[in-house]
């Protein structure tokens, strides 16, 4: 993406409720099916963006958190929520690539994240993160997955092309096992965590078509990205995210 589309899509996925569809109802329901957890467990949070649910992670579990991203001002942003919040000693923000996590030395209870499996892959992200946890230890992901086995061709046609890699449920949960990993659940996100999404940034599209109506480089983008709004509205029964929870066999 050229230097100055960067720019638009960061301010397009800047300063919104959140940056990808979920929510703390989901959040919490994914954390209840981690039965065996230890106190004060240490967690790894991949892929925190600005670290809306990193926040409510941490009054979760009531441990540590490791939270990591390849943007810093996402970093900054969740480093001053959480000196606002009091919880500063317990979430430790910092800049990680997950191609390479080495640098992060011992061993995590859990490993919690939503909506950035796809960057790595997720057969790849759930073998190589195995050796970031301690035995027993959970690793519970947002994947966008089919929900049906024969989708329509125009939203077929679309993720082929976005996420060529994007499977049903069935075949990521085969896919965890053979990782080695214990399934502990999975359950489809409603489409209100899309929304909890979507709706700032359709609201900002709108906005940007006007600043950048004259730059059609923009509006393209800006066109994008509408585009898959309207295709989840149309087809939301078709596919989601899957929230995964599996523990180290």
């Amino acid at each position: 993406m050229k230097p100055e589309l960067l720019e638009l899509f960061f301010e397009i996925h800047t300063d919104n409720p959140r940056e990808g569809p979920g929510s703390f109802e989901s959040m919490r329901k994914a954390f209840s099916m981690l039965q065996d957890l230890p106190p004060n467990p240490r967690i790894l949070e991949i892929g925190c963006g600005p670290g809306t649910q990193t926040l409510e992670l941490a009054r979760l579990a009531n441990g540590t958190i490791t939270a990591i991203d390849t943007y810093q001002p996402y970093l900054d942003r969740l480093t001053q929520n959480a000196r606002e919040q009091g919880l500063e000693n317990r979430i430790n923000a910092q800049y990680g690539d997950m191609f390479d996590l080495s640098f992060l030395g011992e061993p995590f209870d859990l490993i919690w994240s939503e909506g950035a499996i796809y960057i790595l892959g997720f057969d790849r992200g759930f073998k190589a993160w195995k050796n970031l946890l301690k035995p027993q230890g959970y690793l519970a992901v947002t994947e966008i997955s089919w929900l049906q086995s024969n989708p329509s061709t125009e939203i077929q046609s679309f993720w082929n092309e976005n996420y060529p890699n994007m499977r049903d449920i069935e075949t990521n949960r085969e896919q965890i096992r053979q990782a080695g990993y214990r399934e502990i659940g999975n359950f489809v996100l409603p489409e209100s965590d899309w929304w909890n999404y979507y709706d700032s940034i359709e609201a900002k599209i709108v906005c940007l078509k006007e600043k950048y109506r004259n730059d059609r480089s923009s509006i393209d983008l800006l066109n994008s990205e509408q585009r898959e709004i309207d295709l989840y509205r149309k087809y939301s029964s078709e596919y989601s995210y899957v929230f995964y929870i599996a523990q180290v066999a």
